[in-house]
């Protein structure tokens, strides 16, 4: 609250809170796409390297539902990238694709393709992932672009980054 001398209080949004926000992600269903969006508590290169490794088997994992397995990746333009999801049920598919491009530890674009995802069929997305420097780590912002006319696909992905991004935080806040 302000006083009679300096007005009323005003709320900065870009001054940072106490705490990180939880994860946050959104459908546009109109243009097909998603963004989400996580504050974690480690440095863009620690950010990066947790999500772009063999590291991610650690902590990519939605209890009852998924985790994942054997993650490849050539981190240069043009690279090939792969992991196998296994489902809780023992099901197992792959999901891949290649690098677009690389600024790390800033920046990754990638495309993905599903095995099996009754959802998304075979559809491609391009997932662009940025990394920066924020007040309490990293915040990290994900754009997932392929979903027209495939809303429910786009929210359950949204749902997904949301809970990921989350355990992310989570596992780089224990490390």
């Amino acid at each position: 609250m302000g006083s009679a001398m300096t007005g009323p209080a005003v709320f900065d949004f870009r001054v940072a809170g106490a705490t990180r926000a939880p994860p946050k992600a959104v459908v546009d269903g109109a243009a097909g796409m998603l963004l989400a969006s996580a504050e974690v508590a480690a440095t863009p290169e620690r950010a990066f390297a947790a999500l772009m490794s063999r590291e991610i088997e650690c902590w990519w994992k939605l209890p009852g539902v998924e985790r994942l397995r054997d993650w490849r990746a050539e981190l240069r333009p043009q690279g090939d990238w792969g992991v196998t999801v296994e489902l809780c049920d023992g099901q197992r598919f792959d999901e891949w694709g290649e690098i677009c491009a690389v600024e790390a530890p800033h920046r990754v674009v990638l495309t993905r393709h599903f095995a099996g995802d009754p959802l998304i069929g075979e559809r491609e997305t391009t997932l662009a992932c940025r990394f920066e420097p924020s007040p309490r780590g990293t915040l990290i912002t994900l754009r997932e672009d392929g979903y027209l006319g495939r809303r429910e696909a786009a929210q359950r992905a949204a749902q997904n980054w949301e809970t990921l991004l989350g355990r992310l935080d989570g596992y780089l806040s224990q490390a």
